[in-house]
C-alpha cells in the first residue's frame, strides 16, 4: 500500500489518457481518453501512485498524516496540458502592428516597413538576459493559470550567435525556477537576419559551423528547428541546419508547409523529425511519408485564427495516419495566446476535432511531440502528478464554453500551484 500526500477524490470525470506506451495515439485511438466516472488520483513525492475509480484508489493508498485532499465532486480532472510549440522568449510589443493589420495593412506590408519577426528581433537583441527571464516569467504564470504544466520554448528572435544563446539560457533559468517545466529548442533558422539578407547561405553556415557547436557544448537545447516555407528557408537550407543539429544530438523539428507546400512534410519524414508543425498546405504524399516515419503533426489553430488563414485539415491529416498534437504557437505576431483551452476550442470549432481528440492532442500526444511521454501527458502510476481540475463536470465544456475560465485548480508534481 502506498502512502499518499495528495489525493483527488470523486471526480465527475477523470480522464487518465492512459494507454499504449509504445507511441502516440493515431487514428481512432486519438479519441480514447481513459474516462473514469467517480475518479480519483493519488500521488506521493510528486509522482502518481494510483489513478482510477475512487473506491479502487482508496483501497490502494493510505493518506499521509498531513495529506492534501481535494474533493473534485462535480468537476472533470485531466492531465496538465503540454504545449509543444511556443516562442516564449522575446522582447517587444507588436500591438501597433496588429492595429495596422486590422485597418487593412497586409502582413507583407507590415514586414516591409520593418515589422514582423524582424521587429521582435531588434527588441530581443536590445534586451539583456535578465529582462528576457522577467518577461518569460510573467508569460509562464499566465500559461500555468490556463492549465499548462509543461511546454517547449524556442529561440529564434536573436539571429546572432550571442543572442540565440541568450534566449536559450533564459529558457533554462526559467525551467529551473518556475513551476512550468520547459524543453528548449534552437530555432536560429527562423528568419534571415537583415545583415545576411543578400547571403542567406552564409547565415545557414553561421548556424551550422558556429552556433550549433556552442549550443551542444553548453547542452542548451534538446531540439533543433527550422522554418521551411516560402519567404523563410528552403528545403536544402533547412536540411543543412537540421542535419548539423542532429549530428550534435539535437533532434530535428520543423515549421513545415504553412504558407505553401514546399516539401517540408516530406523533409521531416526523411530526417525522422520528432514533429512537423503547421502543415496547412502539406500534401497527401508528404503526410503519408510523415505517418510512415512516425513524425507527429503539431497543429496550431491559434495561428490560423489570428491570421485569418484556413485551418490545417486535421481530419485529412488524421486519416493519413499522422499522430496529431496541438500547441499554442505562442508568439507576439501571429498567435499571441498562451491558452491551451482556447486552442482546444479552436481545434474543435475550426478543425472539427472532437473534444476528446483535442484533449488527447493537447496532453499525451503533445508530450510525445517533445519527447516527454514517459513523464507527463497522462495520469498513471510513475508519471508526474501534473493535473488540471475544471470548474465543470464534463470535459466537453472546454470546447463548448470557449473563452471561459474553466481551469479551477492546477497541480504540478503533486503540489497545488493554482487554485
Amino acid at each position: 500500500m502506498h502512502v499518499a500526500d495528495l489525493i483527488v477524490l470523486h471526480a465527475a470525470e477523470l480522464l487518465t489518457l492512459a494507454g499504449d506506451p509504445a507511441g502516440p495515439r493515431v487514428g481512432p485511438a486519438l479519441a480514447e481518453v481513459g474516462l473514469v466516472t467517480d475518479g480519483a488520483v493519488a500521488a506521493a513525492d510528486g509522482q502518481i501512485v494510483a489513478a482510477g475509480p475512487t473506491p479502487e484508489v482508496l483501497d490502494l493508498v493510505r493518506p499521509a498524516r498531513r495529506a492534501r485532499r481535494i474533493d473534485a465532486t462535480g468537476r472533470a480532472v485531466l492531465p496538465g496540458f503540454v504545449d509543444p510549440h511556443t516562442h516564449l522568449i522575446f522582447a517587444g510589443d507588436r500591438t501597433d502592428e496588429f492595429e495596422r493589420r486590422l485597418r487593412g495593412a497586409s502582413y507583407q506590408e507590415i514586414a516591409a516597413a520593418g515589422g514582423g519577426i524582424l521587429s521582435t528581433v531588434a527588441a530581443t537583441r536590445a534586451a539583456d538576459e535578465e529582462t528576457l527571464v522577467r518577461l518569460g516569467w510573467g508569460r509562464l504564470d499566465r500559461m500555468l493559470a490556463c492549465g499548462t504544466t509543461t511546454a517547449e520554448a524556442k529561440s529564434g528572435y536573436g539571429l546572432t550567435v550571442d543572442d540565440e544563446l541568450k534566449q536559450l539560457r533564459a529558457v533554462h533559468r526559467l525551467s529551473a525556477r518556475h513551476d512550468v517545466d520547459l524543453v528548449a529548442t534552437l530555432l536560429a533558422a527562423h528568419a534571415v537576419p537583415p545583415e545576411f539578407a543578400a547571403a542567406p547561405d552564409a547565415y545557414v553556415a553561421l548556424i551550422t559551423d558556429d552556433l550549433l557547436p556552442l549550443v551542444a557544448d553548453e547542452d542548451l537545447a534538446e531540439f533543433c528547428d527550422a522554418f521551411c516555407d516560402v519567404g523563410a528557408f528552403t528545403v536544402e537550407q533547412s536540411r543543412a541546419v537540421l542535419e548539423a543539429g542532429d549530428d550534435l544530438g539535437l533532434r530535428p523539428k520543423l515549421h513545415a508547409d504553412e504558407f505553401a507546400d514546399v516539401g517540408g512534410a516530406r523533409l521531416a519524414a526523411e530526417l525522422e523529425a520528432i514533429s512537423a508543425d503547421h502543415l496547412l498546405r502539406a500534401s497527401d504524399d508528404g503526410l503519408r511519408a510523415m505517418a510512415a516515419a512516425g513524425v507527429i503533426g503539431v497543429l496550431l489553430p491559434g495561428t490560423a485564427f489570428f491570421l485569418g488563414l484556413p485551418y490545417a485539415d486535421a481530419r485529412r491529416i488524421i486519416e493519413q495516419g499522422v499522430p496529431v498534437a496541438l500547441a499554442t504557437d505562442f508568439n507576439p505576431g501571429t498567435s499571441p495566446t498562451w491558452s491551451m483551452p482556447a486552442v482546444i476550442a479552436l481545434a474543435c470549432a475550426g478543425m472539427k476535432l472532437t473534444p476528446a481528440e483535442a484533449i488527447a492532442a493537447a496532453t499525451i500526444n503533445a508530450a510525445w511531440a517533445i519527447g516527454l511521454a514517459d513523464e507527463v501527458g497522462s495520469l498513471e502510476p510513475g508519471k508526474a502528478a501534473d493535473l488540471v481540475i475544471l470548474d465543470a463536470p464534463d470535459h466537453r465544456a472546454l470546447a463548448m464554453h470557449f473563452g471561459a475560465p474553466l481551469v479551477r485548480t492546477v497541480v504540478k508534481r503533486g503540489r497545488v500551484v493554482v487554485g
